[in-house]
């Protein structure tokens, strides 16, 4: 199991209650999250740079990795560790001819047949969903659970983490299931304090 590929917060600043994005994010990061997805699609270019500017500098030296949903101009501009593609971004093929080797490049993935075709174009992990019901990930139709989440990490070879509905209950059953790590917005946005919340979910991997 890649410990670089366990813990992966999804931003969405608009239901964050009393904290500005960039605190949570530096916050996210001093508590050892691997990955900081920025996921902020209403931002202005000028908005978002600066957004992952800043995270870049709190990440730096630490363990934790910033990537930047969709916007490759902006994460390579910046200085980011890599960038998150969903499915009507450039294809993962396309935005590796364009990047450094060490790069990330994730993907977002509803299916086998997405999860297969985001690693064979050379995404480096994988986030599959929604595997439990949940608000945000209502347009793309029911759950797919954890049979489905079974069965494509059965198939890639790249690390697949859960995304969709994930709560700290559930995390050993996709784990069980062969994910390498989980993803979410609430999970990392609806609790007092980080650090607990981390180290709660740490405490679901195997030692």
């Amino acid at each position: 199991m890649s410990a670089a590929f366990q813990l992966c917060y999804v931003t969405e600043r608009l239901s964050l209650k009393a904290q500005p994005l960039p605190t949570r994010i530096l916050e996210a990061i001093r508590a050892g999250v691997n990955l900081v997805q920025i996921r902020e699609p209403d931002l202005t270019t000028r908005e978002l740079m600066k957004l992952v500017a800043t995270a870049v500098e709190g990440a730096r030296g630490t363990g934790s990795r910033i990537v930047v949903n969709d916007r490759l101009d902006v994460a390579l501009a910046c200085g980011a560790s890599g960038v998150h593609l969903g499915s009507r971004s450039m294809p993962p093929a396309a935005a590796r001819a364009r990047v450094p080797k060490d790069f990330l490049l994730g993907g977002s993935c509803h299916s086998l047949e997405e999860a297969l075709a985001a690693q064979s174009g050379g995404a480096d992990y994988l986030l599959l969903g929604p595997i439990f019901a949940t608000p945000s990930k209502l347009p793309y139709g029911p759950p797919l659970g954890v049979e489905k989440l079974r069965e494509v990490t059965a198939q890639v070879r790249i690390p697949v983490l859960a995304l969709g509905g994930i709560t700290v209950q559930s995390v050993k059953a996709c784990l069980e299931a062969g994910a390498t790590g989980i993803a979410g917005i609430r999970i990392f946005q609806d609790c007092d304090s980080l650090q607990a919340r981390v180290k709660e979910l740490r405490g679901q991997f195997p030692s």
